[in-house]
């Protein structure tokens, strides 16, 4: 199965009112500015969702309110990560239709060994007949997916790539070296998008592009076609805002930017609480100056 997800893939934060409870029509907004935007991909229930602290009930919810938004436009992603193997088998069961593919994050707090991360990949890979998307993120996970490991994994006909968060431009290249030419690789940290696509990278799935879908789709596509005048313009104009956003925590800082876009409210649920006076005095007039660009 060769990889269908490159270029800009979004993980869509999950809009709140004041009283905590989903901004549905934000969000059908959230998703027409990606559509319009240049997004390649939608990715649902990532981290970057707040999915932790959703209900069961909730993320079908917003599943199927970005299904009937988006209306076939874009591809779409869902999450459906855990650490609790056969869990995650079963929530796979139940994917409806017009999910396009899945994201699912390596066992975290477990802290499995390598051989442990293949098998529970390989239960879970036989629950779906839909592509899937590895996603290594040993700072929250506590373990790291190794390359060889990821490479192993590969061979798994429905496993289609891997969204490698790591930071370790060596490791994420080394995977880039020795893949199959149908395997993908996106990068999990927006600031490393436009060298990781430099290297081979396919596409990034990103944080950033929720707020300025516009000049990150225009970075990730001018690398992915060798402009890197244009790409390193658009990476060097984003990178400032891009460390803003990620100074307290994730999707704290972006949401922010999402408010002064008027596409919703930087509401957060518990445990995550707002960004600080001082952070958000800082995005508030980057955001605005990277929208009149």
């Amino acid at each position: 199965m060769n990889n269908p997800f490159i270029g800009s893939g979004v993980a869509l934060v999950t809009p709140f009112k004041n009283d905590f409870s989903i901004d549905f029509d934000a969000l059908k907004s959230l998703v027409r500015l990606q559509i319009s935007g240049g997004t390649d991909f939608l990715v649902v229930q990532g981290t970057t969702g707040e999915s932790p602290v959703l209900s069961t009930e909730e993320k079908q919810a917003v599943l199927q309110c970005v299904l009937e938004e988006n209306d076939g436009k874009l591809k779409v992603v869902y999450g459906v990560g855990g650490n609790n193997t056969l869990a995650v088998g079963s929530a796979l069961k139940q994917i409806p239709k017009g999910v396009d593919g899945i994201l699912s994050v390596s066992p975290y707090y477990n802290k499995p060994i390598q051989r442990g991360i293949i098998e529970h990949y390989k239960h879970i890979s036989a629950c779906t007949d839909l592509p899937i998307i590895l996603y290594n993120v040993p700072g929250r996970t506590g373990s790291n997916v190794l390359p060889e490991t990821t490479l192993a994994l590969a061979e798994i006909p429905n496993i289609v790539a891997m969204k490698e968060a790591s930071g370790n431009m060596e490791q994420i290249m080394e995977i880039i070296r020795l893949r199959k030419p149908d395997f993908g690789v996106l990068s999990g940290d927006d600031a490393l998008t436009m060298p990781l696509i430099a290297a081979g990278a396919d596409g990034v799935i990103s944080v950033v592009a929720n707020a300025f879908p516009e000049k990150f789709s225009r970075m990730v596509h001018a690398s992915l076609e060798g402009d890197y005048d244009t790409a390193r313009k658009e990476h060097y104009d984003l990178l400032p805002i891009t460390k803003m956003f990620f100074e307290e925590g994730n999707p704290g800082g972006v949401k922010i930017a999402l408010r002064v876009r008027g596409i919703c409210s930087d509401v957060l649920r518990l445990p995550l609480v707002s960004v600080s006076e001082g952070l958000m005095e800082r995005i508030v007039p980057e955001t605005k100056r990277i929208v009149e660009m």
